[in-house]
């Protein structure tokens, strides 16, 4: 019965680690590459990205720059899962959500951004962002 225990004790371990690699390429900070980047005319940027574990979700912190030239925090901590989790100091948005499509290594990260201005004009920015 040890035995089985300890096999099974192994097994849950090693999916936990697994789990956790498949996340760990993206951990750190991720910072604004603008000349990769197309960004919309004032728009707004997020020139750093930190991405780290909060206990069994991901806490990520975006610092920035506004359409106005001021500066932005926002901070996110959710799960990759596809559902609403509160955002905090954004005041664009309540909640996001973030679904992992596959678990690849990340070396440059590339985020496709629609929006829409203070003045009611939409916008699309890609946005390219290197690892630290």
């Amino acid at each position: 019965m040890k035995i089985r225990t300890s096999l099974l004790m192994l097994a849950f371990c090693l999916l936990a680690v697994s789990a956790f690699a498949a996340n760990d390429a993206l951990m750190g900070t991720w910072k604004l590459n603008e000349s990769k980047s197309k960004l919309a005319a004032g728009g707004p940027k997020n020139n750093t990205v930190t991405y780290e574990a909060a206990g069994d979700s991901i806490k990520v912190t975006i610092d920035g720059t506004a359409a106005d030239g001021s500066a932005t925090h926002s901070e996110w901590t959710g799960k990759f899962d596809g559902k609403d989790y509160p955002s905090t100091g954004n005041p664009g948005e309540d909640t996001r959500s973030v679904k992992e499509i596959n678990d690849r290594t990340f070396q440059s990260r590339t985020v496709t951004v629609n929006g829409t201005d203070a003045q009611g004009k939409k916008y699309k920015s890609v946005v390219v962002s290197d690892k630290q």
